[in-house]
């Protein structure tokens, strides 16, 4: 089972209250509803293809309005494998489509929503969970992305979506796809935010644990790899700083200063340390540190000495 599956089954079992059945049959035909003009009039038309949302929709359809439903099951194209399920509604019609603000003053259907719907906190909540159930996904949390997004049909219907999302601080955003619009959400506390908000508890926590999981999974490659870069950088530079030593001793007919004869000795023992190894290597052979600044001061001076007596041969030649 997909995690939006188990996301779905998980909203689907939520017991509305009285004042929320309305929002979220409304949103389930917002966003999954169409309408069928059959010989005896009007007919509104659900579908869908998860099993529970289909048990979800005919439960609140019987509790609200008691009417008679018809459902058809369609093998889908494409090899999909779950099954389009259409469910019929022919009683009623004209009061529930009124009732459940499916047709603006417009004559528009499943544009706006009646205020008076949703005015309740439960029910903006309600409204969420049936518009999610009836069109939602969302990535499982153990994957590259997070992504939770609402299919709609039209703009109208996803800017609905979007203002409903604002007033529990989601962060959702509207964009066009192939199919209409879609509202939605792009960072991982939101999404963790959509499921508190719809009620999803249980994939609350298995999501926020598979984040956690995998964010900490992920500093620790990051550590990881800034070490591995900076043992890199470390043995870069020792090598660069042996090049310098090489010419030095070559060329070099001079005494060198007792500090620069100090760090020579100590790269040459020690070609891979860093220069905070090289610090405490100083103390064991000479009695004392010498800091990672002051090594650093000599091996630029040597350097520059090594520079310098390239430099002097290239002339003299």
């Amino acid at each position: 089972m997909s995690y939006t599956s188990e996301v779905k089954s998980e909203l689907a079992n939520i017991k509305s209250n009285q004042c929320c059945q309305k929002a979220e049959l409304s949103a389930l035909l917002h966003i999954g509803g169409a309408v069928e003009l059959k010989s005896t009039g009007l007919a509104l038309v659900f579908q869908t293809t998860n099993n529970a949302v289909i048990r979800k929709f005919l439960k609140l359809v019987k509790e609200r309005y008691g009417v008679e439903l018809t459902v058809i099951s369609k093998k889908q194209l494409n090899l999909q494998k779950n099954d389009l399920f259409q469910i019929y509604i022919q009683e009623d019609v004209e009061k529930i489509m009124k009732e459940l603000s499916l047709m603006n003053k417009q004559a528009l259907f499943f544009q706006d929503v009646n205020p008076t719907l949703i005015h309740k906190e439960c029910c903006k909540r309600s409204y969420l969970r049936g518009a999610f159930l009836a069109g939602g996904s969302i990535n499982s949390p153990e994957t590259a992305t997070y992504h939770l997004e609402i299919q709609t049909a039209s703009e109208r219907q996803a800017e609905v979506l979007k203002m409903i999302s604002e007033e529990f601080q989601l962060n959702a955003k509207v964009a066009k796809n192939k199919r209409g619009f879609i509202m939605y959400i792009k960072e991982a506390e939101k999404i963790s935010d959509f499921l508190r908000v719809t009620g999803a508890t249980n994939q609350l926590f298995e999501f926020e644990d598979s984040r956690i999981k995998r964010d900490f999974k992920n500093s620790i490659n990051r550590v990881i790899n800034c070490d591995i870069a900076n043992e890199r950088k470390a043995l870069d530079a020792a090598k660069h700083q042996l090049d310098h030593i090489a010419i030095i001793e070559r060329l070099n007919t001079n005494d060198l200063p007792k500090g620069m004869q100090e760090v020579i000795e100590l790269r040459k023992m020690y070609p891979d340390s860093t220069l905070n190894e090289l610090s405490f290597a100083a103390l064991e052979h000479y009695g004392y540190m010498i800091s990672k600044s002051a090594l650093n001061h000599r091996f630029r001076a040597i350097r520059e000495m090594a520079e310098q007596l390239i430099y002097q041969e290239k002339e003299n030649d």
